[in-house]
């Protein structure tokens, strides 16, 4: 009995004084110092949860803001194979309701003037200020009623692929309709508007080949990057629905009145107007934005479309670059209005 009393004291004393395990910790862990590859989540109107991932380090500082209204930023992420190589830190996100974050049930969530102070949670959330917002499409509508109301924040700006009005943006949707349909596709187009067969196979492949492979990627679909794919393949309709509508012929929805053309000149900071010359947007239009913004540049990529990040990628990129470069070095000359 006392044999084996000393054989599990000796047992113990051992273990004591045996070398510690180097994985184990016996301090708290600090849950702000454990890494997630740069993925954080951040708290939006003290009950919800937004998506963020930063990628790249650098003091050029970028928040992006996606297209939509209620699809999500995977289309975007061609912008790691360039920024971040530049020394460029960028911050996607997506908006309430979209992809990897919390879709609420209420649909009284889903204006401009809310998604506007979500931004600015966003912001203070990630800890951003003299930063740079580059929205796409319906990203640069919110970013430039963002800088309508929060410009202070923000160093410089880049409006890709955005018109300053809706009813601009539906007179020229209106234009490339009989520009690219045939007139036998006009006749199978208006039939099925008339019974609102919106979401039958003959309407969805008009718009898909043959509007949105000329005007949005004017690639054949079978050739559409994977991350456009990918965020085709999980709108939130209801946001897209309530806010726009039923699609680029049809903007029905809360912003369909929106016009920011009197307000552009209120933006003080560096703007780049980016956009493509065969855009959904009218690229008329988009020099015009760039006219009416007092400190701005634009740049229509020649054989871009509405996703010029990926059918004019070069170009894009580079223009996108160079502005980002020229305001950080003090550098920047805005166009000669």
């Amino acid at each position: 009995m006392k044999s084996k009393l000393l054989l599990v004291a000796l047992t113990a004393l051992t273990a004591c004084n045996s070398p510690k395990d180097p994985y184990v910790t016996v301090s708290p862990i600090k849950t702000d110092s454990i890494k997630t590859g740069g993925n954080k989540l951040i708290e939006i109107d003290g009950k919800y949860k937004v998506w963020t991932k930063k990628v790249g380090e650098g003091k050029i500082k970028i928040l992006l803001l996606h297209g939509g209204p209620g699809f999500s930023h995977d289309y975007l992420e061609c912008f790691d194979d360039f920024l971040p190589k530049e020394g460029m830190e960028i911050y996607y996100y997506d908006q309430l309701g979209c992809g990897n974050s919390d879709v609420p049930a209420d649909t009284s969530l889903w204006t401009i003037p809310r998604y506007v102070e979500e931004v600015e949670q966003v912001r203070k959330g990630l800890g951003l200020d003299k930063f740079y917002i580059l929205g796409h499409s319906w990203g640069s509508l919110l970013a430039m009623e963002y800088l309508d109301k929060y410009q202070s924040h923000v160093k410089g700006a880049v409006f890709s692929n955005m018109t300053g009005s809706l009813k601009d943006y539906l007179d020229y949707t209106s234009i490339l309709k009989s520009k690219l349909f045939s007139p036998g596709d006009k006749l199978l187009y208006d039939s099925l508007d008339r019974i609102k067969a919106y979401t039958s196979a003959q309407y969805t492949d008009l718009l898909m080949n043959k509007l949105y492979t000329q005007v949005i990627c004017r690639l054949p679909l079978a050739k559409w990057p994977e991350p456009l794919f990918r965020t085709f393949k999980k709108p939130n309709q209801t946001i897209y629905l309530q806010m726009q509508g039923v699609d680029e012929f049809h903007v029905t929805g809360n912003f369909k009145n929106w016009d920011f053309w009197d307000r552009l000149p209120n933006i003080k900071i560096p703007v780049l107007v980016l956009g493509g010359q065969y855009d959904e947007m009218n690229p008329a239009s988009m020099k015009k934005e760039g006219l009416l913004l007092p400190y701005s540049r634009t740049y229509l990529c020649p054989e871009g479309s509405h996703m010029a990040m990926y059918d004019d990628q070069q170009r894009y990129f580079s223009s996108l670059t160079a502005f980002l470069k020229d305001i950080d070095q003090g550098t920047f000359k805005a166009d000669a209005k």
